[in-house]
């Protein structure tokens, strides 16, 4: 063999190499679109404002039971018990906190589509208001009605409530996104009124009853 025909056939020689790499690569690349193409039918399509992340780390709200300890503000509370709402196909639940100085709160939560959290207080005594009108000026500010409406509840632990029964509510909120409620249940005509203040996600930390870090929460 001559020179020039063992050049021409080591050239041959790499070519063939060259295509066999080609094919290959071009194999796997398939293979990985096919799977790619059947993981992605196989899965739901991806909700942008899921909390799962932060609920891993700090807890879900929206798992809370009564024992329960929440921690916001640099305190932290004891769940006493909680009431779970329901109308129509809108549900939201609210949390008695109680902390060791007596310090009573509620923790409302829901999700609409996106989870809010607020903080509620009652009202003081002395405040004395009547819901319905499209505005209330209370303390400064001027809340306007949002919504209302009468929903079917259901307690647990230690909540002052039937165990069961039925609500009405009116909602309001003023431009700086603090909140005033009405809450009358059964057929008293006695108002529950409650002055809120909205969470940002990052200022509630959950541990569970169990004393498990918020990551070892089962569903």
């Amino acid at each position: 063999m001559n020179g020039t025909v063992a050049y021409l056939v080591t050239g041959l020689g790499c070519l063939i190499a060259v295509a066999g790499v080609v094919a290959v690569s071009i194999g796997v690349w398939r293979s990985r679109v096919r799977a790619n193409d059947s993981n992605r039918a196989g899965r739901s399509p991806a909700d942008p404002f899921h909390t799962g992340d932060t609920d891993a780390l700090r807890g879900d709200p929206r798992r809370l039971v009564p024992g329960d300890i929440v921690e916001t503000k640099g305190q932290s509370y004891v769940v006493r018990g909680s009431v779970h709402f329901a109308e129509g196909g809108w549900n939201w639940s609210e949390h008695f906190l109680d902390d060791a100085r007596g310090d009573k709160l509620w923790l409302s939560v829901e999700s609409d589509p996106d989870l809010e959290l607020v903080l509620w207080r009652s009202a003081a005594p002395d405040v004395v208001l009547q819901p319905g009108a499209g505005t209330i000026d209370l303390a400064g500010r001027r809340y306007r009605l949002d919504e209302s409406g009468q929903a079917r509840f259901t307690s647990v632990g230690a909540t002052g409530l039937a165990p069961n029964g039925t609500v009405r509510y009116y909602d309001y909120t003023a431009p700086d996104d603090a909140r005033l409620s009405f809450e009358g249940y059964g057929d008293s005509s006695r108002w529950e009124i409650g002055l809120g203040a909205v969470l940002h996600r990052a200022e509630v930390m959950i541990y569970p009853a169990g004393g498990q870090p918020p990551t070892g929460r089962s569903a």
